[in-house]
C-alpha cells in the first residue's frame, strides 16, 4: 500500500525558460535555479509555492525530447505537460498500481529532477492525463 502525500508539482513546457519564469517571478515566485536532466533531455526551473508544491518549468535540450514533441504538438507553445503527486512508498505505488492494471511508463523507480525518485503512468491509464508519482526523502 502507498499514500499521496498530495500534490508535488505542476510541470509546464516552455521554449524559453527565463521568459517564461520571467511571468512566475511577477507573481513572487523565487527561482531555485535551473537543472539539466541529461537522460529526459530537458533543463528544469522549479518555483516553490508557500504550501510546498512547485511549479516544475521544462524545456527541451533536444529535438527529440518529450518536452519539444509536446510543444510540437501543441502548436509550438508550452502548457501543462503533467501533474506530480508525492507519494511515500514509489516501488509500493509501482507496485500496487500495476497489479491493478494501471499501465506504467515507468516500471522501476527513476531519478529525476531536484533529487526526487519518480515513476509515469501512461496517459492511455490515466484518461489523457500525463502523471508522474515522486518520492523525496
Amino acid at each position: 500500500m502507498f499514500k499521496i502525500l498530495g500534490v508535488d508539482h505542476i510541470g509546464i513546457a516552455v521554449t524559453d525558460l527565463k521568459e517564461v519564469g520571467g511571468f512566475w517571478e511577477t507573481l513572487g515566485l523565487a527561482s531555485t535555479g535551473e537543472e539539466t536532466v541529461a537522460d529526459q533531455k530537458v533543463t528544469t526551473g522549479f518555483y516553490p509555492t508557500a504550501n510546498g508544491a512547485e511549479i516544475e518549468l521544462l524545456a527541451a535540450t533536444a529535438d527529440d525530447s518529450p518536452i519539444a514533441k509536446f510543444i510540437e504538438k501543441n502548436g509550438g507553445r508550452g502548457g501543462i505537460q503533467h501533474i506530480a503527486l508525492r507519494v511515500d512508498n514509489l516501488e509500493a505505488a509501482i507496485a500496487d498500481l500495476q497489479e491493478k492494471g494501471v499501465r506504467m511508463i515507468d516500471k522501476a523507480p527513476r531519478k529525476g529532477a531536484g533529487g526526487a525518485m519518480i515513476a509515469f503512468l501512461h496517459p492511455k491509464s490515466t484518461h489523457g492525463v500525463l502523471l508522474e508519482l515522486c518520492q523525496r526523502d
